[in-house]
């Protein structure tokens, strides 16, 4: 059997058993290849096929209304173009290279050129600035650097030993130009067999809580590990998928690279400057989109607008990135008829937990372990597994879908593989039926008094006030309690911030909370966020410590308001007295 007969074996029964969770998790079994190429041993073939060549690989919308779209027969031969002329400006396998474009289609013919010649690809958002540039460069070993014209500038700043490749332009007269592979050769042929281990991706994590570590993938990981990732979505060919992420983040990969083209479905792409509702939603009915990815932030402001404008919702709804609030996932449910199901995975991995398609919902949970996973929850303490824990992955054996290492850092890396686990860093828990809730990360779980509070929990009951669009809570220091909840709250559009709406949403807290849990603080504020748009929890923490542990308030915080501002609050058996 031929690598491409065995991933299509695999794949295929996953796509049996999309609806049968006990079955595919009881059957599954990664394919351990000694060499793959997902390029030529799987997209290619594809193309080859004369039933498939011609079906719709990429279709990518711009605002003004103009399409590009190809087929992954178009797709197969301008990718061998490219590696074709790449190879002959003197890109060798093992080279590194940024990749620095927005959702165009030159970053999906890069993809398929990089997997095909074998080189290290570094995926970087177009938001960087020269001073990250440099760090990418430096720490990633950056040997070629392609750029779009907008952004080139910034290398001026960024030095080191990279050649720089333009596309859209010739705003810098030294660097080679992209055009030019247009004249290349259709046909290519591979210098050697692809290792199965061989580095394909270095990717930046977002770095919530600390300087972003840098995670290597191989020509496995993720290319055949996202077989997890499809079995979540419950995709399958004929689909046209819609995520909604950025170019430069792993999650663009999970879902507008790998995931849909193993599962032969289009990726479909609408490009907008600023966020519209009504406008994403008319262009998901034009191009009958099916399946649908966005991030909580997207779902928020879906629910701001009409849903029911989308007449053809899809059938196929998730979202991934930070977990998800059960009034989002339920204004969805009312107005589009289907449940989004919450999957839970990392930059250093493909979906590890999710609520999968068939299986009942436990409403603001992940859902259970995915097929090729073995997850258990590790007690910090003891380090016995229990109930309540870090999540974590048993290494024996190792998932395919698992990163290599931490690139260039034997002591991170040594620090997540240990003691026969993958420790992610993520708090969870376990209930009797095995699904598994998150509860935070590990460094923004805390203490108040002598309970451990999630943030994700208490967050989950402020965005379900009427005012609130977002909310972030962090320990905030108290000399009798240790600490105590602070919320930092984002309001929704026609709400005005001051003690009147303070005191109410405290209230509402009191409410929807036990007492141990209420929030004793709060701040109208912007939420400080990664260039991915994650919230900087650590940013809001170290303002508590500036504002509680110092005894004087730093210059630039906004108004907080407390309980004690308040006399008039109640609990709830105050208000029924």
């Amino acid at each position: 059997m031929t690598v491409t007969e065995e991933f299509r074996a695999a794949r295929d029964r996953m796509l049996d058993l999309r609806k049968d969770y006990e079955a595919a998790r009881s059957e599954f079994q990664w394919p351990r290849f000694e060499h793959f190429n997902f390029a030529l041993d799987w997209f290619d073939q594809i193309a080859a096929d004369p039933v498939k060549a011609n079906n719709p690989a990429l279709v990518i919308v711009e605002q003004d209304g103009s399409a590009t779209r190809r087929s992954f027969a178009e797709l197969s031969r301008r990718s061998a173009q490219v590696a074709n002329w790449l190879r002959s400006q003197g890109v060798r396998r093992g080279d590194r290279m940024i990749i620095m474009l927005g959702n165009q289609v030159e970053l999906w013919e890069l993809m398929l050129a990089g997997i095909k010649l074998g080189i290290v690809m570094i995926p970087t958002t177009t938001l960087m600035g020269p001073a990250d540039l440099r760090d990418r460069v430096e720490r990633g070993g950056a040997n070629w650097a392609t750029v779009g014209s907008a952004n080139i500038k910034k290398f001026d700043e960024v030095p080191g030993d990279y050649t720089l490749i333009e596309i859209g332009g010739a705003a810098n007269p030294s660097a080679l130009q992209y055009t030019e592979s247009a004249g290349a050769g259709e046909a290519f042929a591979p210098d050697a067999p692809t290792r199965a281990d061989e580095t394909l991706l270095l990717y930046f994590t977002s770095g919530t809580t600390s300087k972003a570590k840098l995670v290597e993938h191989t020509h496995t990981s993720y290319p055949v590990g996202h077989l997890s990732t499809m079995f979540w979505i419950g995709m399958e060919p004929g689909d046209v998928h819609l995520n909604v992420a950025s170019p430069g983040w792993a999650k663009h990969a999970w879902s507008n690279v790998f995931t849909p083209w193993i599962a032969e479905a289009c990726v479909f792409i609408y490009n907008y400057e600023r966020f519209d509702a009504k406008a994403l939603m008319e262009q998901m009915d034009q191009e009958s989109v099916t399946s649908f990815c966005a991030p909580p932030t997207v779902w928020r402001m879906l629910i701001q607008a009409d849903l029911t404008m989308l007449r053809n919702p899809p059938t196929k709804v998730v979202s991934a990135g930070e977990p998800l609030n059960a009034e989002v996932i339920d204004q969805v449910q009312r107005a589009w008829g289907q449940t989004i199901r919450d999957g839970f995975g990392q930059t250093e991995s493909t979906v590890q937990i999710a609520n999968t398609p068939g299986q009942p919902i436990k409403i603001g949970a992940m859902g259970k372990p995915l097929p090729g996973y073995d997850v258990v929850l590790v007690d910090p303490a003891t380090g016995a597994e229990a109930d309540d824990g870090e999540l974590c992955l048993r290494l024996d054996p190792r998932p395919v879908g698992l990163m290599k290492a931490y690139y260039g850092d034997p002591e991170k890396t040594a620090e997540a593989f240990r003691d026969g686990y993958y420790h992610t860093g993520d708090m969870a828990s376990r209930d009797e039926r095995g699904i598994i809730t998150y509860v935070g990360r590990g460094d923004d779980v805390f203490k108040s008094s002598d309970y451990r509070l999630s943030p994700f929990e208490l967050e989950s009951v402020l965005i379900e006030h009427p005012a609130v669009a977002e909310a972030a809570v962090v320990p905030s220091p108290d000399p009798l309690k240790l600490s105590v909840p602070k919320a930092f709250v984002v309001l929704a559009a026609g709400h005005e911030p001051g003690p009147e709406l303070a005191e109410e949403i405290l209230q509402y807290c009191r409410d929807h909370l036990a007492p141990f849990k209420r929030i004793r603080r709060l701040e109208f504020a912007e939420l400080p966020k990664t260039i991915s748009g994650k919230i900087r929890r650590v940013e809001l923490r170290h303002s508590e410590e500036l504002r509680h542990g110092g005894g004087t308030v730093p210059a630039g915080l906004g108004t907080e308001y407390s309980e004690a501002d308040f006399p008039g609050l109640k609990s709830p058996a105050e208000k029924l007295g």
